[in-house]
């Protein structure tokens, strides 16, 4: 198996590498110029030029983007913070633990509820009970997945925390300030999971060996929990490995929206004060974090189903 995981390690690289260039590119299209950000308008034309030079902002495009290629490859050095003269990493690693926390929660509550009720939805087939919660999960689905992030946000914090005082507006200083961004990230993907697990979970149940297992007599529990859902889990899980990784992205908006201080509003910061390095290390730091969930989604699909793991090693 080792030799597929170098495998994919080493597919990623073409994508980061497309990340950083597009990144780099919208960066470099922006008005703007890192010497002006340091000094500030106030400072001389000359002395803005002067540290433009120094800092090779005055470079052509390509020889920018390679420049800054050249200072990864060879001596892992993402830059400085414009803004802070720190390493751009301490400002990313000092915030990381509020957008993993978040993601986290997320995807949790979004695949306890999905795999639950789509659980329930396929046992309980063509019932009251299955046709309430298809029709749940299509509003739940409509409104996750077409509202934006941000109007959704906004309309549970006027509800909860504005009308009700139930809950507070945002923040990280109590756990109670996740639940809303919580619920604004995971209630598009919970709708999605249960579709997917209840699609799953029908096919399942009906193949010939859940038929066979259910004539031996095998408690009804038994064939759900053990033989049925163990082979329906691998499309859920690949959804599940998606929403954990979009989260980490998705949190841009989230996180912006109900003030929490993760990587996400740290992004947004940078791109309104076009502090570049922190912009494009973050940009890759959350790529990189994507690509090695989805590649765990990978092995772990070896631990549920033996037939791949055989394949794996074949």
């Amino acid at each position: 198996m080792y030799k597929y995981v170098i495998k994919r390690i080493l597919l990623t690289i073409p994508v980061l590498l497309g990340a950083v260039f597009l990144v780099f590119t919208i960066m470099y299209l922006t008005p703007g110029d890192p010497g002006t950000l340091i000094l500030g308008i106030t400072a001389k034309p000359e002395d803005i030029a002067a540290l433009n030079h120094k800092l090779g902002a005055d470079l052509p495009f390509f020889e920018q983007f390679f420049n800054y290629l050249k200072g990864i490859v060879l001596h892992f050095d993402f830059g400085t913070s414009y803004r802070s003269g720190k390493p751009v990493f301490d400002s990313i690693l000092s915030r990381f633990p509020t957008t993993f926390q978040l993601a986290l929660w997320s995807m949790l509550l979004s695949s306890v509820l999905g795999i639950a009720l789509g659980i329930i939805s396929a046992v309980k087939q063509y019932s009251v009970l299955d046709n309430a919660l298809t029709t749940l999960a299509m509003l739940f689905a409509i409104t996750g997945l077409t509202a934006p992030g941000f109007w959704l946000g906004l309309m549970l914090m006027v509800l909860f925390a504005l009308k009700l005082g139930w809950l507070p507006f945002g923040g990280v200083d109590t756990w109670q300030g996740y639940i809303l961004p919580v619920i604004t990230l995971s209630l598009g993907a919970a709708a999605s999971e249960m579709r997917l697990t209840r699609s799953t979970m029908l096919e399942t149940i009906r193949q010939d060996y859940i038929r066979t297992a259910r004539s031996k007599g095998v408690p009804e529990k038994t064939v759900i929990w053990k033989h049925a859902l163990r082979n329906a889990l691998l499309p859920v899980v690949t959804s599940m490995g998606m929403n954990f990784g979009g989260s980490l992205g998705g949190a841009v908006i989230i996180e912006t929206v109900f003030g929490m201080p993760g990587v996400g509003m740290l992004i947004v910061e940078s791109i309104r004060q076009k502090d570049t390095p922190v912009v494009m290390a973050a940009t890759m730091f959350l790529a990189v974090l994507f690509c090695f969930v989805m590649l765990g989604v990978d092995i772990l699909y070896a631990y549920i189903d033996p037939r791949i793991k055989a394949k794996y090693k074949a």
